[in-house]
């Protein structure tokens, strides 16, 4: 017996092909089966630095896009020493504190050899995040079309072009 697989899963791109774990969970996602072909808004985040804020900001894009088709994705990570030592904390701090729906990946390296492969992949196509909630816009591809440093607030005029430029 052949299984037919949905048109998605044989063209989604290899690097989005991972089960991921989530935040303070057991469960896994796997990206292609979240997007679905859809354009994606990555960031890297942490828990305990200046621009945690942005939690909010990036929740209010996720409300505003998600029915016109954008996934947003945050990846936990202490590349920059600025995560909470627990992931109970980190998940407060996203979940609690900010009122975090969209989908929150467990803490992982985002830099380096040993990024997550999301990270490893939006690394080759574009640069490596230089700080935290540094954002990257993908395209229904998996192509990163635009990527925006940490100081970037989520209501950007710019950030909003180009996540409605992938729409």
């Amino acid at each position: 017996m052949f299984a037919v697989m949905p048109a998605w899963a044989a063209e989604c791109p290899a690097f989005l092909d991972h089960d991921q774990r989530k935040l303070h969970s057991r469960d896994s996602v796997n990206l292609c089966d979240l997007a679905a072909g859809q354009p994606m808004l990555v960031v890297n985040t942490a828990s305990r630095c200046g621009y945690t804020g942005q939690f909010e900001g990036l929740e209010a894009l996720h409300q505003t896009f998600r029915d016109k088709g954008l996934v947003v994705v945050g990846f936990a990570s202490d590349d920059f020493r600025q995560e909470a030592s627990t992931e109970e904390e980190a998940a407060e701090v996203c979940f609690v504190n900010f009122g975090v729906t969209f989908t929150m990946i467990a803490p992982g390296p985002v830099t380096g050899s040993q990024a997550n492969p999301v990270f490893r992949e939006i690394n080759r196509q574009s640069q490596p995040p230089r700080w935290n909630f540094t954002k990257y816009v993908l395209d229904r591809d998996g192509k990163v079309t635009a990527s925006f440093p940490s100081r970037v607030r989520p209501d950007d005029p710019q950030l909003m072009e180009a996540i409605e430029g992938v729409l």
